[in-house]
């Protein structure tokens, strides 16, 4: 595995994400953004934070198989979520923790939650993007 996950004395352990990964391969991937499309670039969830959380983060392991990787790889993740404020963290859990659920994995590498104004399209309320690093 090329990736290890840490969270360094001295820094506050959150349960969502590891403050630091560590990437030991060879190969890096960076994955596009990816939004609330199912694969026919319907929309699923709309209006549907948590929903929409889920598919993206289906899709980022969607994206992350087509390359021979897996969540297991991810050294970063950044979020994009429209109108961000606090009190929508249970929602954004909730769809985290629904995919993960789905795909059997915890997914923990460090990351970046960035409130935005818009996203590509009105109905997209999140937008997820990864990089990898393989052997």
């Amino acid at each position: 595995m090329a990736i290890t996950l840490v969270n360094p004395d001295g820094l506050p352990e959150v349960d969502a994400y590891r403050q630091v990964s560590i990437a030991t391969g060879s190969k890096t991937v960076y994955l596009a953004g990816q939004v609330a499309w199912d694969a026919d670039g319907v929309t699923v969830g709309v209006g549907d934070l948590a929903a929409q959380v889920e598919q993206c983060y289906l899709n980022v392991a969607t994206a992350l198989a087509g390359v021979g990787a897996s969540f297991e790889d991810v050294a970063k993740m950044t979020v994009y979520v429209v109108d961000w404020t606090p009190d929508k963290f249970p929602l954004f859990l909730e769809g985290v923790a629904r995919a993960a659920a789905k795909l059997g994995v915890t997914p923990v590498p460090p990351g970046t939650l960035l409130g935005v104004a818009a996203l590509d399209v009105p109905e997209h309320l999140v937008e997820l993007e990864a990089i990898a690093v393989l052997d």
